[in-house]
């Protein structure tokens, strides 16, 4: 039998729970060094172990220790005119989540974000199938929905990264400039999401401030690791990559 970390009861986990939370901190690691999609899989494990709500406190602390990294090491491959089509809808689908999202039933939520995030993946596919013949989408109306989209799900579930692969690959960004701008723009997304999560959900505290000291070194060794798999990884399989690790992530998070 494990012996229980002592923590705050939200905090109150086994050994064997405390080591899968390690895990996830280095797959958070890696996940913003470029590998885009595996995110999702993290936020289900990790709402597995602390439940739902507050495990996005204390994994927002985890991402933005990832996105520092992220605008440090990728800084000069952003496209800043994304992150301005981008930003806007983001921020105002975060305040709409902040003050909703509280009160949203969690099931309907998971459900209805899984199927959307599969829809979208399909759409992802036949437009790399068809990429010579398919323009890239550049009315305001789907970087708008997807920003809207991300932000909100984000704010309710550290979802965002669906709807932001999906919007990225659409622009048919290149494997650095994709890495980069998604980098910048998860930056101010997450300090702009801080103060919701302290003051109004109260899921950032001493306690988690506590676990995430426990857990950083891992999203540290991590992102290292994943700066290293990133490089010897070629455009298209860069891609393909992305669109399958969504899909699989949706798919958990429907049958979670």
């Amino acid at each position: 039998m494990f012996l229980p970390l002592q923590v705050n009861p939200n905090y109150d986990i086994s050994n064997i729970e405390f080591l899968v939370a390690l895990l996830c901190a280095f797959v958070i690691g890696i996940s913003k060094s470029g590998i885009k999609g595996i995110g999702i899989v993290i936020v289900t494990v990790m709402a597995l172990i602390f439940g739902s709500k507050a495990s996005t406190g204390l994994i927002l602390v985890l991402f933005s220790v990832g996105d520092i990294m992220a605008v440090t090491y990728y800084r000069r491959h952003a496209k800043w005119k994304y992150l301005i089509q981008l930003m806007p809808w983001m921020i105002a689908g975060i305040l709409l989540g902040a003050f909703i999202g509280k009160d949203l039933p969690e099931a309907v939520f998971k459900k209805g974000m899984a199927f959307i995030i599969l829809i979208s993946v399909i759409m992802m596919f036949w437009w790399e199938k068809f990429k010579s013949k398919a323009a890239v989408p550049e009315h305001w109306l789907f970087g708008g929905s997807m920003g809207f989209t991300a932000g909100f799900t984000t704010m309710v579930g550290n979802l965002a990264g669906s709807f932001v692969n999906i919007f990225f690959l659409a622009m048919r960004l290149p494997k650095n400039e994709f890495i980069g701008t998604a980098a910048w723009l998860y930056f101010f997304v997450n300090i702009f999401k801080f103060p919701f999560h302290y003051f109004v959900w109260e899921t950032i505290n001493y306690e988690s401030l506590s676990m995430d000291l426990k857990l950083i070194p891992a999203t540290i060794l991590g992102f290292w690791v994943g700066t290293k798999i990133v490089a010897k990884i070629n455009e298209k399989l860069y891609r393909n990559m992305i669109l399958v690790l969504t899909a699989i992530g949706a798919i958990l998070i429907f049958f979670k």
